[in-house]
């Protein structure tokens, strides 16, 4: 029997506890008792609008029910994870919208053959007991050159449709309005999504196999197959290689972009990535991007419509206009929608430079004098050494914190090497205590760091030009070791493996 890999309490309630936590949270949602249907808590702000209904099968939180709320979705209907919802539960959702006073009720459908079967059939239900109803089918994937007879996949650029129609019916446009114009913005709407591990239903064995390195491009968000595996690539290779696939001409299913377009773009978590990672992909994607004279006005990047646990990402871009662009930026209440700015992300100047500061001691012009061939000498063996002992500091630091000592000691001596390669050394031992201790402070980072930058600091004040006998040195080692003691707590513990580490990076610098 496999261990438990998730955090649940059985796979029969999680769907029904996971809504049940979503509305607990947030005061805007409520449940339709008997169904898995989550409603905005004020039906009656519905009254003469369109109500919008969405939903599909579970497992892609914070879609369908995060995207509930004034200027979205008014409910969302689900179903069991990665199963469509039920006819039943489809039709009491439009029946308390419409019981509500909504003037119509738009639903909207990713292009799969459950979700269309049984939002199709409660769609004609509805109109059999009067209900103005109508459907919008998202078919946006971009994975496939000749897609099925079933056509493309409904993907992420869902929540699109669900902002934009959010708008329109908040503003009080009609049904066939609203249909009209997010069938429009659709024809510019792509997706390509690319996988590095499977997901698993809960109670079940993961949905496919996927080596460890390998990546899969173009799967579905339940686990269906992707158009081709290859190695693991950097995040700038894999962004430019969905980007290419997503725009290239001879696929029957691209999205056609030329430069000076104007778009929205969505950066994806399918479930398991990092924030970090995410930011990386971001970057990536928008400088692609822009490489190509395309012009980005908004990026989303998170977790949108996931696929469980699948560490992977999904790239949606959207064309859009002036027009488009007043709708995707109008105020919502939904929980997941994000907390978006309006300005146009190409052609904003990100950086800002830092005021005038005094000049580093790193670059600073030095004299050489009759220390400094043996001060050089000195220096390189410490870089040489801290690197030969890199991965033994690391095995230290691993016994009793985040096994990085090596790595960062690594940083400081190629940051030496480097500033010799391009500097003499000043014949005044305090000048070059200082300038290492400038180095450290801006290339080594962590604590590490700072200590050092602290002890080479305070030591420096007693080894000048003409003071730099063994007694100075003497007096300059216990000055830096005091300020290190100084900025450390009496009650920091080391333990003995840490200290060993210590001891042995002291060793190294002062041998």
């Amino acid at each position: 029997m496999e261990p438990k890999k998730k955090l649940i309490n059985s796979a029969d309630s999680c769907v029904d506890e996971a809504l049940c936590g979503l509305v607990r949270a947030s005061g805007g949602l409520s449940l339709l008792k008997g169904h898995r249907v989550v409603l905005r808590s004020d039906l009656d702000n519905l009254r003469g609008k369109v109500g919008l209904l969405s939903g599909g099968g579970s497992g892609h939180e914070p879609a369908h029910g995060g995207y509930v709320g004034a200027g979205m979705l008014s409910a969302a209907v689900a179903g069991g994870v990665f199963a469509s919802p039920p006819p039943a539960s489809i039709l009491a959702a439009i029946l308390a919208l419409h019981n509500a006073g909504a003037s119509g009720v738009l639903l909207i459908v990713k292009n799969y053959t459950g979700d269309r079967l049984n939002f199709g059939l409660a769609a004609e239900q509805a109109r059999n007991q009067g209900v103005a109803v109508d459907m919008v089918i998202v078919a946006e994937d971009c994975a496939f050159n000749q897609p099925s007879k079933a056509g493309r996949r409904g993907l992420c650029g869902t929540i699109f449709i669900h902002k934009l129609a959010g708008a329109l019916a908040e503003e009080g446009c009609s049904l066939d309005q609203i249909v009209s114009k997010v069938t429009e913005v659709l024809k510019g709407i792509g997706t390509l999504g690319v996988s590095l591990s499977p997901c698993s239903v809960p109670g079940c064995l993961p949905s496919f196999d996927l080596p460890p390195g390998d990546m899969e491009l173009g799967l579905g968000i339940h686990g269906e197959p992707g158009i081709k595996r290859s190695k693991v690539a950097s995040a700038d290779e894999v962004v430019k290689t969905m980007i290419d696939h997503m725009t290239n001409p001879d696929s029957q299913s691209h999205l056609p972009l030329k430069s000076g377009d104007s778009m929205v773009v969505c950066v994806n978590n399918l479930g398991a990535l990092s924030c970090l990672e995410m930011a990386v992909v971001t970057r990536a994607a928008i400088m692609c991007l822009e490489s190509r004279g395309l012009v980005v006005a908004r990026v989303m990047s998170g977790s949108f419509m996931t696929s469980l646990e699948m560490a992977g990402v999904s790239l949606t871009l959207m064309k859009t206009n002036q027009e488009t662009l007043r709708l995707f930026d109008a105020k919502t209440s939904a929980p997941a929608w994000p907390n978006l700015g309006s300005v146009c992300v190409s052609g904003r100047s990100y950086t800002t430079d830092p005021q005038a500061m005094s000049t580093r001691p790193q670059d600073d012009a030095y004299s050489e004098g009759p220390l400094s061939p043996v001060m050089r000498k000195a220096l390189e063996r410490v870089c040489s050494t801290l690197l030969e002992k890199q991965e033994e500091l690391n095995s230290l630091d691993r016994a009793a914190g985040d096994g990085d000592c090596g790595n960062t000691h690594a940083q400081a001596a190629r940051a030496f090497q480097e500033w010799l390669q391009h500097h003499v050394v000043p014949g005044c031992p305090g000048q070059l205590l200082s300038v290492l201790a400038g180095l450290v402070q801006e290339k080594m980072g962590g604590s590490s760091g700072a200590l050092y930058s602290l002890f080479l600091t305070a030591a420096a004040g007693h080894v000048t030009q003409g003071k730099s006998n063994a007694v100075a040195w003497a007096g300059a080692m216990h000055a830096g070791t005091q300020a290190m003691k100084s900025c450390i707590s009496d009650t920091e513990v080391l333990t003995p493996e840490t200290e060993q580490c210590w001891m042995l990076c002291v060793q190294l610098w002062t041998s």
